[in-house]
């Protein structure tokens, strides 16, 4: 009988079957097997796929066998653990920069890496939760056009934009294009942000990936090398407070010793921090001071306080009675 095409892929459409429909708990029999290769327009029998068996094993797959009438084999280690694929899964879920589309591609993928009968458990665990993702598709391709340009060591052009309440694009600056010299992609806030020189100014500024529109690498060659090259981006992502652009300032804070995590969980392990009198904790933060950042404080409760600079406690204390002016009737 001669031979199909498919017959010498027939290792691989073996560790193909093993792959997609084995675990511990689902064992398949040689007969089973046959037929599953026979479905692929593959012939095999008994001895064959003992031997076939073998030589996956010697090429490194990890290959158990259940004896016994109900017994059979199954790939038993895969390059991801399920709880591992659980977290991935949860991570692009969670993921705000991703949009909904890419996140069901993504996700369909990681399903791919274990046995349909893992991944099947893998989509029944994601959660229902109605996440607020980005809304702008070409996020991918965006990030793919960032790195051409680092790695090239090329300038990038772009239009920058806000959603207005109906949902349509504004443009900053009229649509004008930036023009900056690409050096990091972070991940803060649970946004994608580039960090970049802007030679216009001499200065460093990050900006939002999902929130660029037009984006082309240029010819330019990149500056801003030398300032880039003293910038701790640890450092830099702890002190944009939520990535909002502000004057840096060192603020005290006077708070009750159990929010020690707090800090630390905001500004990393390593701020400086002492215990004050009354049990009360004092930490010294660098921060770039926003809305934002007196926003954090106010959530920390009444038993946080700005202590110094006095003008910083003063610009606090100016925002708290702005803002109790606007909700008094």
């Amino acid at each position: 009988m001669a031979k199909s095409r498919n017959q010498t892929l027939k290792v691989l459409y073996l560790y193909d079957i093993l792959r997609k429909h084995t675990d511990a708990q689902h064992p398949l029999s040689a007969r089973a097997l046959i037929e599953m290769l026979a479905a692929n327009d593959v012939t095999a029998e008994r001895k064959s796929i003992y031997d076939d068996i073998e030589a996956l094993r010697r090429y490194g797959a990890v290959i158990e066998c259940i004896p016994g009438r109900d017994g059979g084999f199954y790939l038993d280690q895969r390059m991801f653990e399920d709880v591992e694929l659980q977290l991935l899964v949860d991570a692009v879920q969670a993921s705000r920069f991703i949009t909904d589309k890419k996140s069901d591609q993504l996700i369909r993928k990681l399903e791919q890496l274990t046995s349909k009968y893992a991944a099947r458990r893998l989509h029944h665990q994601q959660p229902v939760l109605h996440r607020v993702k980005s809304m702008n598709e070409s996020i991918y391709y965006l990030i793919s056009l960032i790195n051409d340009a680092m790695n090239d060591d090329r300038q990038i052009s772009f239009r920058y934009f806000e959603y207005t309440a109906d949902r349509k694009k504004r443009y900053r600056h009229g649509g004008q294009l930036y023009q900056v010299s690409p050096y990091a992609l972070i991940w803060s806030n649970e946004n994608y942000y580039l960090v970049a020189y802007v030679a216009a100014e001499a200065e460093i500024r990050h900006y939002r990936v999902d929130r660029m529109d037009r984006l082309n690498v240029t010819e330019a060659p990149r500056t801003g090398q030398e300032a880039f090259g003293k910038l701790d981006m640890s450092v830099y992502t702890r002190r944009m407070f939520n990535m909002f652009r502000g004057e840096e300032e060192v603020v005290h804070l006077r708070l009750p010793e159990h929010m020690a995590g707090v800090v630390m969980d905001t500004f990393g392990p390593d701020v400086p921090m002492m215990r004050g009198e009354g049990g009360c904790l004092i930490a010294r933060v660098t921060v770039a001071l926003s809305p934002q950042f007196y926003g954090w404080v106010f959530g920390l409760g009444s038993d946080a306080e700005i202590t110094a600079p006095a003008h910083v406690r003063a610009a606090y204390r100016k925002l708290l009675e702005t803002g109790a002016a606007h909700h008094t009737e």
